[in-house]
């Protein structure tokens, strides 16, 4: 037992003290965010909307996600990334405490926008802090920290939730996310030293220095392999518990366990999967190659039969996706990105999923209404198909444009 836990924590060394209190600081805010789990059964059960009006306002917290991130990224190169985090996450837990305030279809959309514009400009801003105080060969290990310790509130987060819902009220859901974001903002001032971004003219593999991520057919590549992943990927925190609630009867306390699901395994299982498969030497891109194939698998076994232990295959199946792709997906974008214009390639980058909040949730909540459950989960599955041959052929180009297969 003691090897096993010994071998565990080995994959933590090396890490910066940065990283580690980011981290941390970013598990207190995850733990507090369990309104975005339960939105879409809020939208419908408390408000009363029906599931096109809740694929609308969802649009527009995609919208607001995608403005968010394109000004975080911007501000990021201009102010530094330091600003951007406290305030996006100061200002984004007044947001929610005010949102439940807030009456009537109209202006829940317009809420919805504003309140996702601020707090998703922290996503560019976090990626470059890693890049910051990560050494090159700790960039993969210090995203899957962070990853884990986002899942980690994450799944401490729902589970909270459902319970909260169950025994008390949604209102206390955005108490709790408001406060939780402005403690966050309020420790990472307090305890993180500000560190400049280097403007060393290091050229990345193949890359043009100051090109313009939108400029650089590579990364526009990996930016649609990413949104159309990303679309599939939502599902199951939107349209998927409202299927668990109808088909299966699930209560929210119920959905809660079953989404802790997803954020215990990767807390236990990312780090050495992550080490593992640094170990072997995997393609970055060929890890996102795998982890839509498991994504996409997720989809299809729910459909295949019945019964409450399928959901949860369907959710470790999912799981194991997003651990093989997210962290070297995002490494990878960090690696294309050249010194200088970090922020705007993560920026691009992160409005991969703020795109797909704008279309998945609208998207699969039209389906589901439209064609039914089943029909819906037949679709993600072969989007995924299609999705896994652009991601092959990313592959193929990185791999013959460059001397290098680290891609």
């Amino acid at each position: 037992m003691k090897k096993l836990v010994n071998t565990y924590t080995s994959n933590f060394k090396g890490l910066s003290k940065e990283i580690w209190l980011l981290s941390f600081v970013t598990f207190i805010n995850r733990a507090g965010a369990m309104v975005l789990p339960f939105l879409s059964l809020y939208l419908v059960n408390d408000q009363g909307y029906t599931l096109p009006e809740v694929g609308i306002i969802m649009t527009c917290y995609g919208v607001g996600s995608f403005l968010g991130t394109l000004s975080g990224g911007r501000l990021t190169d201009t102010i530094g990334f330091y600003k951007v985090i406290v305030a996006s996450l100061f200002l984004g837990g007044i947001g929610f405490i005010l949102f439940q305030f807030i009456s009537g279809y109209l202006m829940t959309a317009i809420g919805m926008f504003l309140l996702i514009f601020i707090a998703d400009s922290y996503r560019p801003a976090v990626f470059v802090a890693i890049d910051v105080y990560s050494k090159p060969e700790n960039k993969t290990r210090s995203i899957a920290l962070l990853r884990l310790a986002i899942n980690l509130g994450f799944s401490i987060g729902p589970l909270l939730g459902g319970l909260i819902i169950a025994h008390i009220n949604y209102s206390s859901l955005f108490w709790i996310d408001g406060l939780t974001c402005m403690i966050a903002g309020i420790g990472l001032f307090i305890l993180l030293k500000p560190k400049a971004v280097s403007k060393d003219t290091v050229k990345a593999p193949d890359i043009v220095e100051g090109r313009s991520p939108y400029r650089n057919p590579y990364y526009l590549l990996l930016f649609v392999i990413m949104v159309l992943s990303s679309i599939t990927f939502v599902q199951y925190f939107s349209v998927m518990p409202l299927y668990w609630e109808a088909d299966y009867l699930l209560t929210p306390d119920l959905i809660g366990w079953l989404m802790f699901t997803n954020g215990a395994i990767i807390v236990v299982f990312e780090m050495p999967l992550v080490a593992w498969l640094e170990k072997i030497n995997i393609s970055k891109t060929m890890a996102v190659f795998w982890g839509g194939a498991f994504l996409g698998v997720s989809f299809l076994v729910v459909n295949l039969t019945s019964g409450i232990w399928i959901l949860v295959a369907g959710m470790v199946l999912m799981t194991i996706g997003e651990m093989i792709a997210s962290p070297f997906a995002s490494a990878l974008a960090l690696e294309m990105a050249p010194n200088g214009r970090k922020g705007s390639y993560m920026a691009l980058f992160s409005m991969s999923f703020s795109i797909s909040h704008m279309v998945g949730h609208n998207g699969g909540m039209n389906l589901a209404n439209t064609y039914g459950f089943d029909t819906t989960w037949y679709i993600m599955f072969a989007f995924m198909i299609f999705v896994s041959g652009l991601t092959l052929w990313l592959y193929y180009v990185l791999k013959k444009s460059t001397k290098f297969d680290t891609h």
